[in-house]
């Protein structure tokens, strides 16, 4: 079979389905094999609804009877099937949900798993309180298909389960065979499934340990070829690339850290020896510094760019706001201009002649420091001497722009990234492999901590009374909402409509600011800068402030509808606050519907340590959302998880060293990383 035939070339698939699988990244018959289930269920084991008890969970097959939808209260809504399958009847219950009315109708078969629980006051009467999985069955769909391990797909449009399921048997029908993509001698000491035989038994799989080693065979193969890819950029820079020796501290360094009001913190202190260690070395260094919000790595990043400058050579500071550059250059030009080093700010705002003057100034290396947006990557910069490239909020810039600013130098420069996203340490070999890693653990002392409390939306009038006396006391706040606009879909109270409401009623003679993602650049920075300023005294804001400006001022954050947000998102929204001298308060409204959301929020209110919140969020979102986020250029996961394949990376980890640092393991993989993640590992495959 020719895996990369376009799919329209399948019996049941013309051009509307061919369209629908476009949407989902679907065009060849390679596709569509790796579009794999996103769940199983063991179906085999259907309980009779007669036979349920509490706190079990289940699966039930049966009829819906009765579909009922109600609207209790503004932002809430409830859809309510009664499903009977001939030994009893039970309800079922979705929180707004409002777009499965049009699945989940009177008359159709469905499967649906979940936990059983008493009906709220239903006198004993049993409900399922808490939908994990279900499926509309087609009318057609047989019994026989309904039986063992079941593969679940996501769907959308025509695209059925039992379209998939026939696809899929029609593929395997044909001669099949997979190529495959790992060598011999690791398939055979690490005990994997051949590939053709995984990925049919991944659709398909005879029971749940066939499922299981298929499952961990192509979880394996995925962790494997992410890990060459980042071993090969280390050795790249390691043994291909002549770095920049930086000199030993001299009277710059120790000038700085005479003036700076404070001692650096233990946790400060390793990451600076650490730094130093790769910058005298004559390699490249390429150095993660993680820490919490408000941990101290700027002043890290500020400490490596005098040692560079100190050495005679330049530095630069990448960050992934205006406002955000902006405020690191009014720092950096406080604390370091008194020492006669001169620093330069560049972004996309300039005019063109300005940008052209800063771009000379650069070249002729009349400035030590830059500090700047994107623009610092644009073809018109040049560095006479480029030693240390700094990358702020690294989960906005990618493999590839990192590498993009480090070749304006004529030499390669030292790479620091930093990140106040914390990441759990199951999670830092996969994502972050190409790097070695600092991890500033602690606050420093003496910033006060924040309160966090969390409060049901019929409390909004206090909240909000509460929050005019803190901006009537001199104080400034912010009002985060999920969405920018009401849409009719959503039970959501949105960016313009709360604004509209607050400066009309609660607000009123209060400056009020809107901020979101559909606003040109130029108008958040305006709101941004006035906020800063103290001219705008409660923002209201959807997630574009989570990485922003710092306004000290700034004591009070509510966010409205908190369940929509993840753990580290909403860490991150927090650490807007608590910048200053104030006490400061953080209050989640929530209706809090799933135990999720409760468990979610409930966390957020009892510690304020970011780890924690990383570690807890990848446990409840998974690391398919968790990892997409963190960080661009790194491939998707389609199988692994990193959570709970912790013993399958580190294998996979040994087996992709043992492969880059052979010459014959490297012809090998070099062509599947081509094929498979080109556009990932591009700059250091084509290099």
């Amino acid at each position: 079979m020719d895996w990369k035939r376009d799919v329209r070339s399948l019996k049941g698939i013309g051009p509307k389905r061919a369209s629908e699988l476009h949407r989902l990244g679907i065009d060849t018959i390679q596709d569509l094999l790796s579009y794999y289930p996103r769940a199983y269920e063991d179906r085999s084991r259907v309980k009779a609804i007669a036979s349920l008890v509490p706190d079990e969970t289940a699966v039930i097959r049966g009829v819906v009877r009765r579909v009922q939808e109600k609207s209790p209260r503004r932002g809430l809504s409830i859809l309510m099937a009664y499903i009977d399958d001939g030994t009893g009847m039970i309800s079922v219950s979705w929180f707004n949900q409002r777009y499965l009315s049009g699945k989940i109708k009177a008359g159709v078969k469905v499967f649906i798993s979940g936990k059983v629980g008493y009906a709220f006051g239903g006198h004993g009467q049993l409900a399922m309180k808490r939908v994990t999985a279900f499926e509309v069955l087609d009318e057609q769909e047989g019994t026989e298909s309904l039986c063992g391990i079941f593969p679940i797909y996501s769907v959308a449009g025509s695209l059925s389960q039992t379209f998939f399921h026939k696809i899929f048997r029609q593929i395997f029908a044909e001669d099949f065979s997979a190529e495959e993509t790992l060598p011999p001698k690791i398939c055979a000491k690490y005990k994997l499934m051949g590939r053709t035989d995984a990925v049919r038994a991944i659709h398909f799989p005879e029971n749940l340990a066939h499922l299981k080693h298929a499952r961990d065979s192509l979880a394996f193969e995925e962790l494997y070829l992410i890990q060459c890819g980042l071993f090969l950029i280390r050795k790249h820079t390691h043994e291909e690339k002549k770095g920049i020796r930086h000199l030993p501290d001299h009277k710059l360094i120790r000038t700085l850290l005479s003036l700076l009001p404070f001692a650096l913190t233990e946790d400060q202190a390793t990451a600076w020896k650490e730094i130093k260690r790769d910058m005298e070395r004559p390699i490249p260094m390429r150095r993660l510094v993680q820490g919490d919000v408000g941990s101290g790595k700027t002043v890290i990043a500020m400490l490596a760019l005098v040692k560079t400058v100190e050495n005679g050579l330049q530095g630069a500071l990448m960050a992934p706001t205006e406002i955000l550059a902006e405020q690191h250059y009014e720092s950096f030009c406080r604390i370091l201009e008194p020492l006669g080093i001169r620093i330069t700010l560049l972004t996309g705002r300039w005019g063109k002649t300005k940008r052209q003057t800063i771009y000379e100034t650069i070249a002729a290396h009349d400035v030590d420091i830059v500090i700047g947006t994107h623009a610092l990557i644009q073809d018109g910069v040049s560095f006479a001497s480029l030693g240390l490239v700094v990358t702020d909020e690294q989960h906005r810039f990618g493999i590839a722009q990192r590498a993009k600013l480090a070749e304006k130098g004529k030499k390669i420069p030292d790479a620091l990234i930093m990140t106040a996203t914390p990441i759990p340490r199951t999670m830092t070999l996969t994502i972050y492999g190409d790097l070695d890693v600092s991890t500033i653990w602690h606050l420093p002392p003496g910033r006060k901590p924040i309160r966090t409390f969390l409060r049901p939306m019929s409390r909004r009038p206090l909240i909000y009374q509460y929050v005019r006396k803190q901006i009537e006391s001199g104080r400034q706040a912010y009002v985060v909402c999920p969405l920018v606009e009401h849409s009719d879909g959503m039970d959501l109270m949105a960016a313009e409509e709360i604004y509209e409401e607050l400066r009309a009623n609660i607000m009123r003679g209060i400056s009020c600011g809107l901020v979101h993602g559909r606003m040109n650049a130029a108008k958040k920075e305006r709101v941004m800068q006035a906020f800063y300023k103290g001219e705008i005294q409660l923002l209201v804001a959807t997630t574009v402030i989570e990485i922003g400006v710092n306004v000290p001022n700034a004591s009070v954050m509510v966010i409205e509808h908190a369940e929509r947000f993840g753990l580290s998102q909403l860490h991150q929204l927090r650490g807007r606050i608590g910048r200053g001298s104030y006490d400061s308060c953080c209050i989640l409204v929530s209706e809090m519907q799933t135990e999720s959301a409760r468990e979610r929020l409930h966390i957020m209110v009892e510690t304020t340590d970011g780890f924690k919140l990383a570690e807890a969020d990848l446990r409840l979102r998974g690391p398919g959302q968790f990892f997409g986020s963190l960080q661009h250029g790194i491939p998707d996961l389609k199988v692994a998880n990193v959570l709970q394949d912790m013993d399958i990376l580190l294998k996979a980890r040994k087996a992709a060293m043992e492969t880059v640092h052979s010459h014959e393991g490297l012809d090998a993989v070099l062509p599947i990383l081509m094929q498979r993640y080109q556009a990932h590992f591009l700059h250091i495959l084509h290099s």
